[in-house]
């Protein structure tokens, strides 16, 4: 026990050492260098243009990239361990197909010229809870949640809001559908603080929160039936759970865009790496997915710099050969026990 106790602290810290790296090399590369030596005197004196680009440029996109990976990431672990599916994330319940077509509508009728550009982070996010309770309310029978069926609306509303999505693009002006199609492809570019905050603080709530369901998690990975017999209130927990889940992915989707891969790759790397166990699985998942993203946006600001590609490109390419990678090499065929 105390090995594996001893095995977590050393596999945390590790990560949180990996985050320190990446947080500095996120915050040294680009079309203008650097040195990490210079950073406090920088921010010290908060004079020129290293000053700009740190504090109005690069630290809130780091920021961001360590919320909103660390929320999707999570998010998908959760998901996962309530569904007991492995190939279950954020998008597959109709999450990010929610968010797009709130923005794409905002879009279209031309709400940020009138309220301003906050209204496609709130359009998004109103879309995405629109999804979530519509796949919540249509997924319970005789005041019974049936996980099965909310997964199979989940995917139908997706769909659904896909075909939507489609005509609106077809329909609209070339404008606005140059806007919508770089909003879905994901940005970390976000100049707005206060969004960013409220992003980072559901995202530590959500943490925070889900921790305390971590046995409720390894319990639900004997199957719903089991989990009643050893006294757990399974259709309560699953209710909170995927609230807390549902609500980060909205969050998260609606500060950057559809990001995919993130809530789908990085638990099952976490989890062939530390195990099951949703006690290092949620820390490690969010941990692993803020490291990620800052990783793929450092790439997607520099690759081919001046210019920028846009996250959801490189989160895509990455997280598709790192799923496939890891596919192949698992002996577990992807168990969730």
């Amino acid at each position: 026990m105390r090995k594996k106790y001893l095995r977590w602290i050393i596999f945390l810290s590790t990560l949180i050492l990996l985050g320190v790296i990446t947080f500095l090399v996120g915050l040294t590369t680009g079309e203008l260098s650097i040195s990490i030596f210079d950073i406090p005197g920088i921010f010290r004196d908060k004079e020129g243009i290293e000053y700009v680009v740190l504090n109005q440029i690069r630290l809130p996109r780091i920021v961001l990239g360590i919320a909103v990976g660390g929320g999707l990431s999570l998010s998908g672990a959760i998901l996962q361990g309530i569904y007991r599916n492995p190939l279950v994330e954020p998008y597959t319940l109709g999450i990010s197909g929610g968010a797009a077509m709130g923005v794409a509508l905002a879009i279209v009728f031309a709400l940020p010229a009138v309220f301003g550009a906050f209204i496609l982070p709130a359009a998004g996010f109103a879309g995405a809870l629109l999804t979530i309770f519509l796949v919540y309310f249509l997924g319970i029978r005789h005041g019974n949640i049936n996980i099965n069926n909310m997964l199979l609306i989940g995917v139908m509303v997706s769909f659904v809001a896909s075909a939507a999505m489609m005509f609106l693009m077809a329909v609209t002006t070339s404008e606005n559908l140059h806007s919508i199609v770089f909003w879905m492809m994901g940005s970390l570019d976000e100049p707005n603080r206060l969004l960013i905050r409220i992003t980072l603080i559901i995202a530590a709530t959500g943490l925070v929160t889900s921790a305390f369901f971590s046995g409720t998690l390894n319990a639900l990975r004997l199957g719903e039936s089991n989990a009643k017999h050893l006294g757990i209130n399974t259709g309560a927990s699953i209710r909170i759970l995927f609230v807390i889940a549902s609500l980060m992915a909205g969050v998260c989707v609606a500060a950057a865009g559809v990001i995919g891969f993130v809530g789908l790759v990085i638990p099952h790397l976490i989890r062939l790496i530390a195990g099951s166990d949703y006690r290092i699985l949620l820390p490690g998942s969010f941990l692993g997915g803020g490291i990620f993203l800052i990783i793929c946006d450092t790439i997607a600001r520099t690759i081919i710099s001046p210019n920028e590609l846009p996250i959801g490109v490189i989160t895509g390419m990455a997280g598709g050969i790192m799923f496939i990678v890891i596919l192949s090499r698992s002996k577990s065929n992807f168990k969730m026990s």
